[in-house]
């Protein structure tokens, strides 16, 4: 499980591991940098132990946006022990231990949140390991993929689930294929079709990731039973998920002080892909998310920015950005990346049509961010943009 997002096809969503097996995409660097020290210190200090117990000072925490991308994840020496990370490691053990559960998933550093085909261990994103690394990847993906510790333990509590269906073989059981599905040795499918309103499923990650496919139903299952203080009886009471819920508690009990009984041995190397640079990692990971929107409709444009005269509509987009993106995002649960995508399409469309809004209209950022919401939920379920009349 790695990264997720609307696909381009109609009312689908991508899975969150599509990838890290396709090398050779293109894609172009983002031409603005931000401050990475600024944002560090700004948006970055989700983990407070990262004043505890710093990472040893290396060369490349004080490079450029532009150096470091030209260096090869492999060579930054990264390690979970000493981390922000390492606490909320142990609090998901602790989390284990509580229910009775004595397997531990190792954890190790990878390209992305996942858990290997059959192989009961957890990989954690690189870029979460250093507040450095983080605040490069918010420059150029807008977002941190668990960069707070509450979305960590979400994102590891459902990778524990993984875990767990192969150290102890869960998918053979007959009672588990018939509440989850059938499972398979391959990869999660690339897109799934989501119910929103669906109560067969519970609700852990965003974009109803338990929909996707049989195993992340179990792993998302298995998250919402380990989190702590989550009364999932009564918050699932008149949910079909329910009685997956029930299945996971009655597994997790039989299991109590049981050891493994499938940990096959493998190498970390074969699975961390990290002998990449940065440049190209971040080549790749945004053009997975550059989703093939269609052409905006001129005549909606020419409506919302109608203003005879005033200031660029252009320049109005470009000084509201963050503030319509933020509005967006939060209304429609779209990935940071792909709206500002389509904001800087919407930005370039009206300097080619020689679009004017009023300096003065207070209710302006309230229709734009009311159209480009629109346009993102009536892409989301129906895969296509709608006229707006």
């Amino acid at each position: 499980m790695g990264f997720q997002g609307k696909s381009a096809e109609a009312g689908l969503y991508r899975c969150r591991r599509p990838y890290r097996f396709s090398p050779g995409w293109l894609g172009s660097p983002r031409p603005r940098v931000a401050c990475a020290a600024r944002l560090a210190r700004r948006r970055d200090r989700a983990f407070p132990g990262d004043t505890v117990r710093e990472m040893e000072a290396a060369d490349w925490v004080s490079l450029s946006d532009e150096e470091l991308l030209e260096r090869r994840i492999s060579t930054l020496a990264l390690q979970l022990e000493g981390t922000a990370l390492e606490p909320l490691i142990r609090q998901l053990y602790d989390e284990l231990s509580v229910k009775g559960l004595v397997f531990h998933p190792p954890c190790h550093i990878g390209d992305e949140w996942f858990v290997p085909i059959g192989i009961p261990a957890i990989f954690i994103p690189f870029f979460l390991v250093h507040e450095r690394l983080r605040a490069l990847e918010r420059t150029m993906m807008l977002e941190v993929e668990g960069g707070t510790p509450e979305w960590f333990m979400k994102l590891m509590r459902h990778e524990a689930g993984h875990a767990y269906m192969y150290a102890y073989r869960l998918t053979r059981k007959k009672k588990w294929r018939e509440l989850f599905g059938q499972t398979s040795q391959e990869e999660t499918p690339n897109t799934y079709r989501p119910r929103p309103f669906s109560r067969s499923y519970v609700v852990n990650l965003e974009d109803w990731y338990a929909q996707s496919h049989p195993d992340e139903d179990f792993a998302e299952t298995f998250a919402i039973w380990l989190t702590p203080a989550l009364d999932w009886r009564n918050r699932y009471a008149r949910w079909g998920a329910r009685e997956k819920l029930e299945y996971v508690d009655e597994s997790m009990r039989l299991l109590a002080g049981k050891p493994p009984v499938h940990m096959p041995e493998y190498r970390v190397a074969d699975y961390d892909c990290l002998n990449v640079k940065l440049k190209t990692y971040y080549t790749r990971k945004r053009k997975l998310y550059e989703d093939t929107y269609p052409d905006f409709y001129d005549a909606d444009l020419r409506q919302l920015f109608g203003a005879p005269a005033g200031i660029k509509a252009s320049a109005y987009l470009r000084r509201r950005r963050r503030r319509i993106l933020n509005a967006v995002c939060q209304w429609t649960n779209e990935k940071k990346f792909r709206v500002n995508e389509l904001l800087a399409r919407l930005t370039r469309r009206c300097d080619q049509l020689g679009l004017h809004v009023l300096n003065d209209d207070p209710q302006q950022d309230f229709r734009v961010s009311a159209f480009i919401t629109t346009l993102v939920m009536n892409y989301l379920f129906t895969g296509k943009f709608k006229r707006t009349k």
